[in-house]
């Protein structure tokens, strides 16, 4: 079923910020890559050679061709290279035809693309033939201009002279232009030489997270996290804007925070956005979200048709998603933060009440956050996430009626390292292991209380009875 979206522009325009995209084959369009795994692999076995991670990573890095002839010059392995060129090409064709699936979602959000006007190739290291029989077994052959293997480029995808040489025969802008993959190192090399990158990420080859998200713009974990409207957020531009972005996200607790709270939290911002569930709250404490993202699943129909016509912008995920609505959100105030050349400084709120689960989801969103400066504001108490990265200190004695109320010091990781002054009970460079409970039930006694996070990662808690 296609997803709905809102583009970022006022309905019935077509105005996009993306007019060309280069699509890499293998795990990003048909998942495919436990087939060219077992093919290498397999190659190894029969021949008795030791599969270490250095020549299977060499191996991935060669276009379909090259890598039959890297076999057979370096191993001996066929009676010669186009002999096992030939071998393997049967092979693969005949899993293209029978066994290879897209990745769900994908045909769905080529669908969009096309609707709105976007120029399409594929840039591959499979070779055109088995690449075009994936296509036709999939029916995506009407989606692409071109398919174009690396060996025309002269380069493999650890080069940018592939994806300078797929842009110019797509003939779009540079900056308005994306790539997808799955590879790291292709991610890594369309990333470095500017172009818009989103790494499509699957749980089940092999890939390494952090370096994939290190070395893109927008990390998926499948095509549902994905829509013409997510691309926009993140291109469009709004000018050399500097300074900090304070962003608020309502998020969408059973039990949310007061309006009273909710109305002040948006006042103090400079962006707001609503986290599904979360436009419920907006709607009733008369708050026009910037921004509405989430899978529409929990806040109803009268909700759903406010939020079309009072949020300034709307990205809608299908309800069966990697990602929570909550993560989702907190990307829109990154995209929000960058296009703005603003550091970011994060908010959130009725993002605990009513479910013990979610209230520690929550939270870990907030501790990968961490250099975002993210609070959590309820009514019931105040916390914040501190860390060298983001806010390494907190001034709690100079809150509002601070003396005498309670605050609570959690460490999130292990070896992390607090100071607490001006408490009833201080602490001096303590480390402490994750979750520890020594920082727990102080008393503030001093309005000069300050508590500090040297390494590591802590959340801090201020409760206000």
């Amino acid at each position: 079923m296609r997803r709905e979206v809102m583009d970022m522009q006022k309905a019935g325009e077509r105005n996009h910020t993306i007019t060309g995209a280069i699509f890499d084959c293998d795990g990003t369009l048909v998942d495919s890559m436990y087939m060219w795994n077992s093919l290498v692999e397999n190659t190894f076995d029969d021949c008795g050679i030791e599969k270490t991670p250095e020549l299977l990573a060499e191996a991935e890095a060669y276009n379909f061709d090259d890598m039959c002839f890297w076999f057979h010059e370096r191993f001996g392995i066929g009676e010669s290279g186009e002999a096992l060129l030939r071998q393997m090409r049967t092979d693969v064709q005949n899993h293209y035809r029978h066994d290879i699936k897209l990745f769900e979602g994908c045909r769905e959000f080529l669908e969009e693309l096309h609707e709105a006007g976007v120029r399409m190739l594929i840039l591959s290291a499979t070779t055109e033939p088995e690449v075009r029989v994936a296509l036709e077994a999939n029916g995506l052959e009407g989606y692409f201009e071109r398919v174009i293997q690396t060996s025309e480029t002269g380069s493999d995808k650890e080069h940018p002279q592939a994806y300078r040489y797929a842009l110019d025969a797509l003939g779009t802008d540079k900056d308005t232009t994306w790539v997808f993959e799955d590879a790291p190192f292709a991610v890594r090399t369309a990333h470095d030489l500017g172009l818009k990158t989103v790494c499509l990420y699957n749980d089940h080859d092999g890939r390494d997270q952090d370096f994939c998200r290190e070395h893109c713009d927008i990390l998926a974990h499948g095509y549902g996290e994905l829509s013409l409207a997510l691309l926009d957020d993140y291109a469009r531009q709004q000018g050399d804007v500097t300074g900090t972005l304070r962003a608020l996200v309502v998020d969408g607790s059973p039990d949310p925070s007061s309006a009273e709270l909710v109305r002040g939290l948006a006042m103090e911002s400079d962006y707001v956005i609503a986290a599904d569930r979360g436009a419920r709250v907006c709607r009733e404490v008369g708050v026009a979200p910037h921004m509405l993202c989430g899978d529409d699943d929990s806040m109803g129909a009268d909700t759903l048709a406010w939020a079309k016509e009072a949020c300034g912008a709307r990205i809608v995920y299908p309800s069966e998603k990697y990602a929570t609505d909550l993560s989702l959100a907190i990307a829109c105030a990154r995209h929000e933060a960058a296009r703005r050349k603003a550091s970011l400084e994060l908010t959130v709120t009725c993002g605990s009440g009513g479910r013990p689960d979610h209230a520690l989801a929550v939270l870990g969103c907030l501790a990968h956050a961490a250099d975002a400066k993210p609070r959590l504001v309820e009514d019931a108490y105040q916390c914040r996430v501190l860390s060298t990265e983001g806010s390494a200190a907190w001034d709690i004695g100079a809150e509002e009626d601070a003396l005498g109320r309670t605050c609570s010091v959690i460490p999130l990781v292990d070896d992390t390292v607090i100071s607490e002054s001006g408490m009833h009970w201080n602490l001096c460079e303590r480390s402490l292991m994750a979750f520890a409970d020594e920082g727990v039930s102080n008393v503030i006694e001093d309005t000069n209380a300050r508590i500090e996070c040297h390494k590591g990662l802590l959340a801090a808690y201020l409760l206000r009875s």
